[in-house]
Order: C-alpha cells, then sequence, then structure tokens
C-alpha cells in the first residue's frame, strides 16, 4: 500500500519568516488521521527567511533528524553545541533528559529543511548533538544511511530509534530498490524532482507513507534527490 499526500494539500502556512508545511499533525495543524507512522511523529517541509530562525526552545525524549534542501542550518544549544550544516547534509539532536536548542538561517538565501521528529526506543539518556556531510555522489543511484539506530550502518549518524534516515540520488530514468523488512513502515519524500514508486507517481515534495510493500522500486522521471525513513 502506497498513499500519496501531495505537497498542496499539506498542513501548515505561511508565517513571514517560516513558510512551512506538515505531513503529520503539529502545532495548529490537527488531523486525527495523521498522528505519525509508526515511530515516526513528525515531517516537516521548512523554508526559513534569510537571517532568521527558530530561537531557543527545549525538547526531551525526541529524536529530531534535520535535512538540508537548500542553504544551510546554523545551530546552538545548552550543551554548548555550534555548528553550520549544509544542503544535502544531515544533523541529530537526541533530546534525552533535555535540550535547549536554536536554529537559525545565517545566509543570504531562504533555507529548505525536512526537519524529522523519531520516537526513541528508550528514556533517560544524556541529550547530544552532530552533524555530518553526505556527499550526493556517495548516494547516486542507491539509497545510503543518514541517521540510523541500527549498528553496522557505516557512516551514518546515530539515532536512538528502531529507524533508518536514507537519502538517494538518481538521474531522469535510473532506478533503486529498497527492501522493508518484515512489519517495517516506510516514508518517503523527493526532495528535488518527480518520481514512481512501485507505479505511484510522486511529484517534488509530495510525500508517500508506505506500508505491506517488501520492496519499493524507485524510478526517477526527473533527476531526483530522496529522503526516506524505514520506521517499525
Amino acid at each position: 500500500m502506497i498513499e500519496r499526500r501531495p505537497y498542496d494539500r499539506l498542513g501548515g502556512g505561511d508565517h513571514g519568516w517560516l513558510n512551512t508545511r506538515h505531513h503529520f499533525s503539529f502545532a495548529d495543524y490537527r488531523d486525527p488521521q495523521r498522528m505519525g507512522w509508526g515511530a515516526l511523529r513528525v515531517w516537516n517541509d521548512d523554508e526559513i527567511a534569510p537571517q532568521t530562525g527558530f530561537p531557543p526552545h527545549p525538547h526531551a525524549d525526541m529524536e529530531i533528524i534535520t535535512y538540508v534542501r537548500q542553504g544551510a542550518i546554523t545551530h546552538q544549544d545548552s550543551l554548548g553545541n555550534k555548528g553550520r550544516t549544509k544542503a544535502g547534509d544531515v544533523q541529530v539532536m537526541s533530546a534525552g533528559t533535555g535540550i535547549r536548542h536554536s536554529e537559525y538561517n545565517r545566509e543570504t538565501e531562504p533555507t529548505t529543511i525536512f526537519q524529522i521528529w523519531i520516537v526513541p526506543t528508550r528514556r533517560g539518556d544524556q541529550p547530544s548533538w552532530d552533524t555530518r556531510p553526505f556527499p550526493k555522489g556517495d548516494r547516486s543511484g542507491q539509497f545510503v544511511n543518514l541517521a540510523s539506530g541500527f549498528d553496522g550502518d557505516g557512516d551514518a549518524l546515530p539515532i536512538r530509534a528502531d529507524a533508518r534516515v536514507l537519502g538517494a540520488t538518481l538521474k531522469a530514468g535510473e532506478t533503486a530498490e529498497y527492501r522493508l523488512g518484515d512489519g517495517r513502515r516506510g516514508y518517503l519524500v523527493p526532495s528535488k524532482g518527480a518520481v514512481e514508486v512501485n507505479g505511484t507517481r510522486l511529484n517534488e515534495r509530495d510525500g508517500a507513507a508506505i506500508e505491506n510493500e517488501r520492496v519499493l522500486t524507485v524510478t526517477a522521471l526527473d533527476d531526483a534527490e530522496l529522503v526516506m525513513v524505514d520506521v517499525s
């Protein structure tokens, strides 16, 4: 089963400094049919105006993954961490027992991000933050792990969840496959370009809620950049 969730039908709105769309219930957007997808709780598609951003605010007991689509995001937190994550790269914040952080667009152009929240498998751990570059050439024609709760997933950023966050880049006409394990779900969004997933067309920034599909065959209709969460 693949349920397409068109970008133009997502919740959210334009707040001036922030133009956001919510794939699941978040903030003022409430849809009892879209409270999450397994342990995946939030997928926000945010465009942040230059020299603006999210001021310091707290989180606890959540794995928060940021995929930067365009521009760069500058992070600072109560642990003393500071860092800048640019387009194509990923940062992970494990909120644990509690952390305060800010996320600002210090660039001269809008920054666009996917903000992904996954419920952790355990509570009470110390908070942490990290960022890592993921060259797009390394994921050309295939899915690679960007963040993972599983040992042995290469250079993926660690998360405390029964989940993987994956990325792929495909040339128009190119195909990649991904196998979902028993009882696993997928949520896939093309960051750029249009694709077909097992025959279902997704336009840029559409979501696809996937279950009971053992093998995903993704064919790029344009040059495409994909982000997917594999979750229980």
